[in-house]
């Protein structure tokens, strides 16, 4: 089990393939909210549930599902 709790803001969160994802927002209510000024972001924040993070690493955050998967399932609407 990975201990979200060392998600830090401004982390970078790749995809399971090293692929970019974004920057770490803040985590809130079981999700990642992503920074809406990353280059990826189309001006949006970004929601990712932490059931995809599979690791923590400093200041990197590992996903459990390749970039291009993650972007897919991604929320422009956080958990009410």
């Amino acid at each position: 089990m990975v201990d979200t709790s060392q998600i830090r803001e401004h982390a970078t969160v790749v995809g399971s393939d090293g692929g970019h994802v974004g920057t770490v927002d803040h985590v809130a209510k079981g999700e990642i909210k992503l920074t809406k000024s990353d280059a990826d972001a189309g001006g949006l924040h970004h929601y990712i549930p932490l059931d995809f993070v599979s690791a923590v690493e400093g200041d990197q955050v590992r996903l459990d599902r390749s970039a291009e998967e993650v972007k897919k399932e991604w929320s422009t609407s956080g958990a009410a």
